[in-house]
Formats: C-alpha cells, sequence, structure tokens
C-alpha cells in the first residue's frame, strides 16, 4: 500500500497498530504481538480498563447504564455504548490478553443481570445480538457459555439467519444486522474455544446474506439499505459491506477457504468508497454517549476504517 498511509496507519493507537503491523504491515508476529500487549497498559485500552466497576461492570450495568431507563438520557436518540457488554466487546476487538481482566467473568457471575427479566448474565436473553456478543465476550474471558452456544441453532429461522424482531413475533425473516452479528459472534467463539458444534449453524447464516451478494433483498432484488454503504467505527451492532466482507475474511483465514466469488460486487462497493489518497472517510457515528471518542468524526479520514478496508481489498485481490 501506500507508504504514507501506512505510516498514517501506524501513527495510532496500540489498540489499532498491532493490527495494522499485522494484517498490512507484514510485521512479524513478536513485533505485532509486543504492540498488541500494549493495550492494557496504553490509550484506549488502558482508558476503558480504568473505568471498571469493582463489580466487574462498567457503567453500572449490563447492556444499559445503571437507572438509564429511568433518567431524560432514555429519550434521547441512540443508548449509550458504555455499559459492560459494549466495554467488553471493544476490550476483545481491541486485542487485550483476557488475563489483564481475570476474575471478571466470576464477578459478572455473580454482580450484573439483563434488564431483560433480571437474568443472568451468562446466560444471554432473547436477543440474538445481545447474545452473539455475549458468547463471544464469554469464550474469551473462560466463562461458562455452553449453554448460550445451544440458542444459537435453536432460533435459526428458515432462511437461515436470525433477526432480534423473531422473539417478539415481529418477523419471521431474517435481518441483515443480526445475522451479521450472530455469525461474528459464533466465529469468535469458535476461535477462542476450538468448539466447532456451531459450524453449520454460521456457515448457514453466511449463506443467507452470499445469496443476497450481501447487498440486495431477496424478494426484489432491490438494495437492502443506505446503511450497506455506509461504513462507521465502531459499527456497534450496525451492518455494512465493510463489516460483513471484513468477517468472510476472518471466516475464510479460519477455515482455509478462498474468497466466495458472490462477495464480488460488495467488494466493489468497498473499493469505490476508498478516496484518491488511499483512505476512507468516517460516516455519521452511532447517536449516544461513549467513553472517549477513538476515531474520526464524520466526514474526516478515518483510520479504523482505512484499516480494515485495505486488509479485505488485499485478501481479495491476493485471493484472485
Amino acid at each position: 500500500m501506500d507508504p504514507n498511509v501506512l505510516d498514517w496507519l501506524l501513527d495510532s493507537d496500540p489498540a489499532l497498530r498491532w493490527q495494522v503491523q499485522r494484517d498490512l504491515e507484514g510485521a512479524t508476529p513478536e513485533a505485532w504481538k509486543l504492540t498488541r500487549a500494549r493495550v492494557a497498559t496504553e490509550g484506549f485500552g488502558a482508558r476503558l480498563l480504568s473505568a471498571q466497576d469493582t463489580d466487574g461492570q462498567w457503567a453500572g450495568g449490563a447492556y444499559f447504564p445503571a437507572g438509564f431507563f429511568d433518567s431524560p438520557e432514555a429519550n434521547n436518540p441512540g443508548q449509550p455504548w458504555i455499559a459492560t457488554t459494549w466495554s467488553l466487546k471493544d476490550l476483545r476487538e481491541w486485542g487485550l490478553d483476557a488475563s489483564k481482566i481475570a476474575g471478571t467473568a466470576e464477578k459478572l457471575a455473580a454482580n450484573s443481570r439483563w434488564d431483560y427479566d433480571d437474568l443472568p448474565y451468562w446466560g444471554g436473553e432473547v436477543d440474538v445480538c445481545i447474545n452473539s456478543f455475549t458468547l463471544a465476550n464469554g469464550a474469551w474471558l473462560g466463562a461458562d457459555v455452553t449453554q448460550l452456544a445451544l440458542w444459537f441453532p435453536a432460533h435459526r429461522l428458515g432462511d437461515g439467519g436470525w433477526n432480534c424482531e423473531a422473539e417478539e413475533g415481529n418477523s419471521t425473516r431474517s435481518s441483515f444486522h443480526s445475522t451479521l452479528n450472530a455469525i461474528r459472534g459464533i466465529l469468535a467463539y469458535e476461535k477462542i474455544t476450538g468448539d466447532t458444534n456451531l459450524q453449520d449453524a454460521r456457515r448457514g447464516g453466511e449463506e443467507y446474506l452470499l445469496d443476497r451478494q450481501l447487498l440486495y433483498r431477496a424478494t426484489t432484488g432491490e438494495p437492502v439499505g443506505e446503511f450497506v454503504t455506509q461504513f462507521v467505527y465502531p459499527n456497534r451492532y450496525r451492518y455494512s459491506a465493510l463489516a460483513a466482507l471484513d468477517h468472510f475474511r476472518d471466516a475464510a483465514l479460519l477455515d482455509g477457504t478462498a474468497p466466495d466469488p458472490r462477495l464480488a460486487e460488495a467488494v466493489d462497493v468497498v473499493r469505490a468508497a476508498r478516496r484518491s489518497d488511499g483512505k476512507w472517510v468516517q460516516a455519521a457515528p452511532l447517536t449516544g454517549r461513549t467513553w472517549f471518542d477513538v476515531d474520526a468524526q464524520e466526514g474526516e479520514p478515518s483510520r479504523w476504517l482505512t484499516m480494515i478496508g485495505s486488509r479485505v481489498l488485499d485478501w481479495w485481490d491476493e485471493g484472485h
């Protein structure tokens, strides 16, 4: 890649820099692992670790901060992104060694309950996206999430994917957002634990998206929505062609398979979004309170999106 873009990406927080070293620079494992180890002591990782409560939670709640539903903030657009599930997801995806928060799994089992029906934390609840994040976070922290893992094949819909609205009886069709979150959570669980019992469910969800070329409605063949081409980091739960392609890259590297030809149009969408200077631009970030900013403002070049877009295109081009 352009040396100037690579230097710009390397001039970043350790949470991002180690991935640039591994996936784009071709650094040795010793080099990028040294950088990854700094996530616990520097920058984003250290700041988020410092916000953890003594009971193992963040902001006093599982998915929402403590007291959220009785506060004026509940009437604002979006939601806060500071509670336990979101904080764990960030730390895991930034590469934090789980040993740096040893004991957190046990503390959450004792102290954290879901807003829905006061259910115990590691058992999950009824929302597939929440359960996906919890499955991956639990595997990472060494919690017992074996029963939660069984939830995913049991709640797949007839078209092969998942939908957060299904448990409320509001939909019998899968959602792009929910399905991507499910297969990403399953893939993380599979990579961490080595358990392949969910592999068929994951691949079925992947087929749901591949049949639609990651972009289109099955019913009409029309684009599924503008969100597909609106790339944002952190994407939290939201689907985009870039987020989906990053999953398919990750899955192919684990499975030892070549890029599926049905990804071609989504790759074109991602390639077209790259500016002439080799960078991708941040779309409108998801509304809601955060601990601190981790990427560019809307309309500005994004290091995170540029790293993800670059490694996706490298993987695709090398495979063809």
